[in-house]
């Protein structure tokens, strides 16, 4: 009882402090359930950020991971973005550098070069263009008269891509810390125990897994799949927190986790507290340079010209 009291007192300033800050909090999909319900948008990390450069307010909340942070200040540049936890990082955005990209390109000098939205702001000035796991699969066949499609930096969903494109992609040896701990083993324990469940898991899990689902999504397909299938049972390969959002928006329905060791530490640094403390301080603001933001803005751009 105490618990909720306290809880329910911090909501109540939070939204106080929200409305005093023309302040709009934003939540990936894969935040703890108390972020998700303070958050006035939940969503994919560019869904979140085009919801942000739409928005009147001045102050973004963003409770993601800080690749995310800088995508919605390369689209809001005028909108200060804070982060409640600076060191929410993403492992695969920091597993290739401008420095590794550079010499990638030098070796193909031909290619073009597509890379997924979770990465740095820096690499992102030095792609042709950005896809995420949405539109990976659009935004490489919009590219059929190239020599050599240069794809990172998830070797994953780079093959995912290459199987349903046909195309030889040049991959970057990245990967999901959390995804590829789902299993084939994972699938067929659940499939056991939920035999009529329907199985739908994201892009950057092991091809082995993508093999075995009825459904390879990204994670707003997840939730448009979870409305408008008939299945009264789902298995789903993605975070676990994603399975928040599913049970909350479809409560007639059952979702079970393919594993539950599909955790993203860095998704669950967010906390109530935390989203407090950036609207008293409006600490943690993520700025991304000039010069950085016009070329990596070229990449995101030429993206949605194609989707």
């Amino acid at each position: 009882m105490l618990k909720k009291i306290f809880r329910d007192d911090l909501e109540k300033k939070i939204r106080e402090l929200k409305k005093k800050r023309n302040a709009v909090i934003l939540a990936h999909n894969y935040q703890l359930p108390e972020v998700q319900d303070v958050a006035d948008y939940r969503g994919d990390s560019l869904e979140l950020s085009r919801i942000a450069a739409k928005t009147e307010a001045k102050v973004i909340i963003f409770c993601g991971v800080h690749f995310m942070a800088e995508t919605a200040s390369i689209l809001c540049p005028d909108k200060k973005v804070i982060v409640p936890d600076i060191n929410a990082g993403c492992p695969m955005a920091n597993m290739i550098t401008t420095k590794d990209l550079k010499k990638l390109k030098a070796g193909h000098p031909k290619a073009v070069t597509i890379g997924y939205v979770n990465t740095s702001a820096e690499v992102k000035a030095e792609l042709t263009v950005c896809c995420t796991s949405t539109n990976a699969i659009a935004v490489v066949n919009a590219f059929k008269g190239a020599e050599e499609i240069i794809f990172i930096p998830d070797k994953y969903l780079a093959d995912y891509v290459a199987k349903k494109t046909g195309r030889r992609l040049i991959y970057w040896n990245g990967f999901c810390p959390t995804h590829i701990k789902i299993l084939p083993q994972d699938i067929q324990r659940e499939k056991h125990f939920h035999p009529h469940a329907k199985v739908i898991v994201h892009p950057e899990c092991l091809p082995s897994v993508v093999a075995m689902a009825d459904a390879v999504l990204s994670t707003s397909q997840m939730g448009k799949f979870a409305k408008e299938t008939e299945a009264g049972e789902i298995i789903v390969g993605t975070e676990v927190g994603l399975i928040y959002r599913l049970k909350k928006d479809n409560p007639d329905k059952e979702f079970y986790p393919a594993s539950e060791a599909a955790v993203c530490p860095n998704m669950k640094r967010t906390t109530q507290e935390k989203i407090l403390w950036a609207l008293e301080e409006l600490e943690g603001e993520v700025k991304v340079s000039a010069e950085i933001r016009s070329r990596a803005k070229k990449a995101i751009d030429r993206m949605l010209e194609i989707i």
